[in-house]
């Protein structure tokens, strides 16, 4: 199967020429809300990625920020843009900016000199009784400069990256629809950490509450940060949830590669993932492995 994959990372943290300023990949062991990161703290760089699927060609891809703490955001941005200028395939980057920085525009102003930075992602994720969970400091839907430099994405014609949890939808959809010229794609398949019978009625509704908003997408990847040993059976329920409520003109793959690698390989996740939609014709396929990435991205 030809693919466009919408979400995946790459990164030197072993390099000093040049260096990035990673903060957890350096940080050796140091237990993240997906589990421990240590065998995949050290370079993963285009070739290894690229040579990681031995079924299925790559056509495209799409680098996602990988380190919110990461000072030079257009520095790390460029770095990528150098490796997908050596490579035949077509690409898009997704920079970080914390949008609740007072100089957020200076950022967006520069990474849209940047070549292949067409999106913005700074995590929402958060959990006020979990901090073990949490990725996100603070609420930032809640920041009035977070929400004041939000509104500049559409400015310069930059996508978002929602990544949040379950219970953060609801305030997530309402402020979404204040901007209906920003698309905005849901990264890890809106996070189902909890996937109990409340915890997917909670994931279902929140979804519902999304989707209702014509500029909003989301991604089937990420599924090892919740369960390691997901499998197309596992999240049948998941994926069924989301191909119904978004349908198949919303809904892109992505492999969210090396973090996925802990817990299985690249194939695996593509064709587990091709299990739980065998019930879908092949022009649906079709979309969800490669058109969406592609319009959504701007990869044509």
């Amino acid at each position: 199967m030809n693919i466009i994959d919408s979400h995946h990372h790459l990164w030197i943290p072993e390099r000093s020429e040049p260096d990035l300023g990673y903060a957890w990949l350096r940080d050796i062991g140091a237990i993240k809300p997906f589990g421990d990161p240590t065998p995949i703290q050290r370079d993963y760089i285009w070739s290894e990625y690229h040579s990681e699927s031995a079924s299925h060609s790559l056509d495209g891809s799409v680098y996602v920020q990988v380190d919110g703490a990461i000072a030079d955001v257009v520095n790390e941005a460029a770095w990528v843009a150098s490796v997908f200028a050596q490579s035949n395939a077509k690409h898009a980057i997704v920079a970080l900016t914390n949008l609740s920085n007072e100089d957020a525009e200076t950022t967006l102003a520069a990474l849209s000199k940047v070549p292949y930075v067409c999106g913005i992602r700074h995590i929402l994720s958060r959990q006020d009784n979990n901090p073990t969970l949490s990725f996100a400091g603070e609420h930032f839907l809640r920041n009035n400069q977070w929400r004041s430099n939000y509104a500049l994405l559409k400015s310069y014609n930059f996508s978002f990256d929602l990544q949040l949890y379950p219970e953060q939808m609801a305030e997530a959809a309402e402020f979404i629809s204040q901007h209906p010229d920003t698309h905005v794609i849901i990264d890890h398949a809106g996070s189902p950490y909890d996937q109990s019978q409340a915890g997917l009625k909670m994931l279902a509704d929140g979804l519902q509450l999304l989707a209702q908003l014509p500029n909003v997408s989301i991604k089937l990847s990420g599924f090892g940060m919740f369960d390691q040993k997901w499998s197309a059976v596992s999240v049948q329920a998941i994926v069924n949830c989301i191909v119904d409520t978004f349908g198949d003109r919303r809904v892109m793959y992505g492999s969210n590669f090396p973090v996925d690698k802990l817990m299985n390989t690249f194939d695996y996740g593509i064709e587990q993932l091709l299990l739980a939609l065998q019930h879908l014709p092949e022009s649906s396929l079709q979309h969800i492995f490669k058109n969406n990435a592609a319009q959504a991205y701007r990869l044509v």
